[in-house]
């Protein structure tokens, strides 16, 4: 794997797509989301993810457009929400956050949560809006090998990307494996654990060993998996300190230890038992 900020992966359509980049989930719009997205570009990231849902979006256009970095040179992903599902709802859903986002075309959109009955037709709009050219390239987030099997009954094409919870209390190692299998890039949010990686010792003793933050520590871990990381930050300290993860390497030992912290624990829903 590169050792650079820039350093990409290369989606199952050729597209690439960068190994870091910035999540915005619980940034404000206004002020706090616009100085985040602007800091993070100016610091080198060229990934910015967001959602409808977020309310944000509007924000992490003007972030963009203060970075000064072109649009051309930043992949831009944002969600379609669960009550946009749907083919002409996700269509409409797509228009409405391309204006907030002051865009002629997306470089990823995702699927935000598998509503049973609803995201195959809410697929079908995606894929029309790959084929147009509208969006570089599609997928699903939260999505079990069970949805993923659905769709693909129904799908003329697979999921680029399934961005899903990914940290060591939770390995997602049969739907890895899967992913890997089809080609569809895996992507963590949340990979820093809303915080919790603080309380374990292991993690702390590792960042310790190699002189580096707990958060680096999970943030490489990510890297030397193969998995796309969006850690969410709005303090530019911190962004700059996510980005220092391509100039050191984590043995197999101590992969195979933050492994075994697996409790399949999420911080987040469950992808089969969600009510929103």
């Amino acid at each position: 794997m590169s050792k650079e900020l820039t350093s990409s992966t290369t989606l199952h359509n050729g597209v690439k797509m960068p190994w870091l980049g910035l999540g915005v989930w619980k940034s404000r719009e206004g002020g706090e989301v616009e100085k985040a997205v602007e800091s993070a570009l100016k610091l080198g990231y060229r990934s910015i993810d967001t959602a409808r849902i977020y309310e944000n979006e509007s924000g992490v256009s003007r972030g963009i457009e203060a970075s000064g970095v072109a649009r051309k040179d930043i992949f831009l992903t944002t969600k379609v929400w669960n009550t946009d599902l749907g083919y002409e709802e996700t269509l409409r859903a797509f228009e409405d956050s391309k204006k907030r986002l002051q865009t002629d075309y997306l470089d990823l959109y995702l699927i935000h949560w598998p509503v049973e009955n609803k995201f195959v037709d809410a697929w079908k709009a995606l894929e029309k809006l790959y084929e147009t050219g509208e969006v570089r390239a599609i997928g699903v987030c939260n999505f079990h090998i069970h949805h993923l099997k659905t769709l693909e009954n129904h799908a003329n094409l697979a999921p680029m990307v399934n961005q899903v919870e990914f940290h060591p209390y939770l390995t997602q190692t049969e739907l890895r494996a899967y992913c890997e299998q089809h080609q569809i890039q895996f992507e963590a949010w949340s990979p820093l654990m809303q915080g919790n990686f603080l309380k374990d010792e292991t993690i702390l003793s590792i960042a310790d060993k190699y002189q580096r933050t707990p958060a680096q520590i999970l943030l490489r871990w990510d890297l030397q998996h193969n998995v796309v990381t969006i850690p969410k930050s709005v303090r530019e300290d911190r962004i700059k300190e996510n980005t220092q993860i391509f100039d050191f390497e984590l043995t197999q030992a101590d992969i195979d230890i933050l492994d075994q912290l697996n409790r399949d624990q999420r911080f987040g829903a469950d992808p089969d038992n969600f009510n929103f």
